[in-house]
């Protein structure tokens, strides 16, 4: 397992020192091991900003980040299905004529350029499918 300063772990990350102390302070990242200068993080702690970073630049709320990093520590719960009544956000990407990708953004959670990728990845798949089949 690695170890990280504070530092080394921003830099590792790409975030500012100030960002993953305000993680930590709110309860979303978990506290390190130790406290002031002696504190050190892990690899645990790199998976969490790493997932923080990928949810955020998605546009979803960090109370909405709690949840889906919740749910990662109890997958069981991740894969319940919707309560009756319970409102969903889906993304539909248009891949050809009669071809849609729904996607619901917080269960997937792709950032946008992910998306784009997976998106163009199924048109090409469609296209080549449709040249085989003429």
């Amino acid at each position: 397992m690695s170890s990280f300063t504070l530092q080394e772990l921003c830099a590792q990350i790409d975030l500012p020192v100030r960002t993953v102390r305000y993680y930590v302070q709110i309860g979303l990242l978990d506290r390190p091991e130790g406290e002031t200068r002696a504190a050190r993080y892990g690899d645990s702690h790199l998976s969490q900003l790493a997932s923080i970073k990928k949810w955020s630049a998605s546009g979803l709320s960090l109370e909405r980040i709690r949840e889906l990093l919740h749910q990662q520590s109890a997958p069981e719960q991740a894969l319940r299905a919707p309560q009756p009544g319970a409102v969903l956000v889906k993304t539909h990407v248009h891949i050809a004529n009669g071809l849609e990708l729904v996607i619901d953004p917080s269960s997937a959670a792709l950032s946008p350029e992910e998306l784009r990728q997976l998106s163009q990845g199924i048109a090409e798949l469609h296209a080549h499918i449709k040249q085989r089949k003429a």
